[in-house]
């Protein structure tokens, strides 16, 4: 392989982190563009969204850009300010590129930008979502809609798009594992809401493998789920967690109106879910290392 130069974007998030990590490993030679300018080995590009600003040397010598920037969706309660800040993160950075690439002579082959599950939408039904289907209609399959919208027009500017469409990142370094694991551990886990809700996972170590896999397959373009070949219900997943971490669960499941309460409009994320497949980038030569949750979290929370 030809050593490329890839350009992250939001690089400062868990997934950033570890793609850059392993970019290295490969040979590739990184650089981030973000809200700040950082200290350290990776060259570093600043741009402000809200002021449409973008330091143009990000671009020189760049063959890939990885948009991963937006604001995180379970980070704060969802606000109506809050809501348009998860909305405009990913739009506004997104239209921001795109203006910027249009208008300046690149080197850029490839744009792989992330997107979520979320377009589908969440619900409890057997359904199984596949890349061609419509959107959603809730809150998160509206902004993933939109979001795909912008990405989609840098078809325009003649660059190879790929849209990665993210499920539930599993990492012991942060995200939805850890307070999924707190409660089993103190002995109080439990299915939340039915339980019968599906979670289409994925390790993230296989996500970024799969976003290197978009730079380096020429072939691939479009969507693309980014989720274990096995999803599992919520059920399943904390008694996988509790036999990983060798804790009993003793409690009934956690209500439905219990989680409302706590977390209004928010809840939807953990009493919601969808089941996703992810036949398609197995199609592209894709192996996935952690196909089953058992090996999956024995690797994030049991490593030899």
């Amino acid at each position: 392989m030809a050593t490329k130069n890839i350009l992250i974007t939001g690089a400062s998030g868990l997934i950033g982190q570890r793609l850059t990590e392993l970019l290295l490993q490969k040979g590739y030679h990184v650089s981030h563009l973000g809200r700040k300018s950082r200290e350290g080995k990776i060259p570093s590009y600043v741009w402000d969204i809200e002021q449409g600003i973008v330091d143009g040397r990000a671009f020189q010598n760049i063959d890939s850009v990885i948009h991963l920037a937006g604001a995180g969706v379970a980070d704060k309660p969802w606000t109506q300010k809050r809501k348009h800040e998860i909305l405009e993160s990913r739009t506004k950075s997104t239209q921001l590129l795109f203006r910027e690439l249009s208008k300046n002579k690149h080197s850029i082959k490839s744009f792989i930008s992330a997107s979520a599950i979320g377009y589908y939408g969440f619900g409890d039904s057997e359904e199984v979502f596949v890349e061609e289907n419509e959107a959603g209609t809730d809150f998160l399959a509206s902004v993933t809609s939109q979001w795909e919208t912008e990405v989609d027009k840098l078809n325009e500017l003649y660059l190879r798009v790929v849209k990665v469409r993210i499920g539930i990142v599993l990492s012991d370094k942060g995200g939805a594992l850890k307070p999924m694991i707190l409660p089993i551990k103190l002995f109080a886990g439990s299915p939340l809401g039915s339980g019968k809700q599906y979670m289409s996972w994925i390790h993230i170590d296989d996500l970024c493998r799969l976003f290197i896999h978009a730079v380096e397959n020429e072939s691939m373009a479009g969507a693309y789920n980014a989720v274990a070949p096995v999803p599992v219900t919520n059920k399943e997943f904390i008694k996988t967690i509790s036999k990983v971490v060798e804790r009993p669960l003793w409690l009934p499941n956690v209500p439905g109106f219990v989680l409302k309460l706590l977390l209004g409009e928010m809840a939807g994320l953990i009493l919601n879910g969808s089941r996703i497949d992810s036949s398609k980038i197995q199609k592209t030569a894709f192996q996935f290392q952690y196909p089953i949750l058992d090996d999956a979290l024995r690797n994030l929370l049991k490593p030899q």
